[in-house]
This record gives structure tokens, C-alpha cells and sequence, in this order.
């Protein structure tokens, strides 16, 4: 069954489960027949990116090249799996239109269940002033306005949120509906 690729980009502040979701939907798309690929924002910018700063221009290029290279794997039949913060609203409407068959997920949560959630303490030292350029306390982060997707991990459980994202896809055509277990 595998034909048309998409990819599903996640957006969200740190910690909100992007990677959390993105590997919860992996096996689901693969035993719906879809070879799937994952781009998560940490991987990339180690491999892919390696070099680049937090600056704007360089996050701006680290989801450029996490956009080209899911245009170029769903032009190839691929399902990708984006997971990064992506912050910037015009830099995501850019890998759309480059895309094509993009779904957008906004991962979202408060800042304040994000400081409690957060193991390595980063949200507070930021919120402290300890942390420079941090996305969403002394960086920007523009939630996006028309997300096809947009799950609340505060509120939602997992399974929660990924009946939503699956019955989108199964509603645009991107997946078969399950195969209804006996």
C-alpha cells in the first residue's frame, strides 16, 4: 500500500512530546504499510547541522534542511515524521509550500507544566535569565494559527492524542483506517 508520502510536522515549545508522539506514531503508519521516516530537531542538528548556533538565522537553516530532506523523502513515497521546536511561523509555512502533503501537529503546553515536566531544569534556569535564547521564555515561539492537528499534552494522554492525529489522517486519505481486530 505504500504510495503517496506526507510528512507530519510537529511544532511545539521543548518538552510539550513531540518526540514522544512522533515515536508513538512510527509503528502505527509502518503496520498501515508506509515506510516511515523520523527527523528529530536533536539528531539533525547533530548530523545535519552540526555547526550551527541558536541564533535566528540558524535555527531558521536547521528546519530549512529538516524541510528538504522530508520534501525529499515524501516525494519518494516516504511518510516522514518531523519532531522539532520550529519556532517560527513563516520558516514552517516555508517547508509547507516546499512539501506539499504537510500536516502541521501543535504540541502544546504551558510553560508552566513544561518547568515542572522538565528533568534537567532548563526552564528554570531561562526563566532565572541563566539561559540565553531559550525558545519561548527569552526567544520567541509562534504558535502556528492554522494547524491541521493540534493536540494539548497537558490535558490529553498519548493514546488521546494519537487517535486525533490518526483520524485526521485517515480523514485526508494520507493512512487506511485500521484493520478492525476480531
Amino acid at each position: 500500500m505504500a504510495g503517496k508520502g506526507f510528512t507530519i510536522w510537529f511544532t511545539g515549545l521543548s518538552g510539550a512530546g513531540k518526540s514522544t508522539l512522533a515515536e508513538a506514531l512510527e509503528p502505527e503508519l509502518k503496520n498501515r504499510g508506509h515506510n516511515v521516516e523520523i527527523l528529530d530537531g536533536d539528531i539533525v542538528r547533530t548530523n545535519l547541522s552540526k555547526g550551527l548556533g541558536f541564533s535566528k538565522e540558524d535555527r531558521d537553516t536547521n528546519i530549512l534542511r529538516i524541510g528538504f530532506v522530508a520534501h525529499l523523502l515524501s516525494r519518494n513515497g516516504v511518510a516522514v515524521i518531523t519532531a522539532a521546536i520550529s519556532p517560527y511561523r513563516d520558516i514552517r509555512d516555508q517547508n509547507r509550500a516546499l512539501i506539499g502533503d504537510f500536516v502541521e501537529v501543535y504540541a502544546k503546553c504551558s510553560i508552566e507544566e513544561l518547568t515542572r515536566r522538565d528533568v534537567k531544569g532548563l526552564y528554570e534556569k531561562a526563566l532565572k535569565g541563566e539561559i540565553a535564547n531559550f525558545t519561548g521564555i527569552s526567544d520567541p515561539y509562534e504558535e502556528p494559527l492554522h494547524a491541521e492537528v493540534v493536540i494539548d499534552s497537558e490535558k490529553e494522554t498519548v493514546e488521546e492524542s494519537m487517535n486525533k492525529i490518526l483520524s485526521y489522517l485517515e480523514s485526508k486519505g494520507y493512512i487506511e483506517p485500521a484493520p478492525v481486530r476480531a
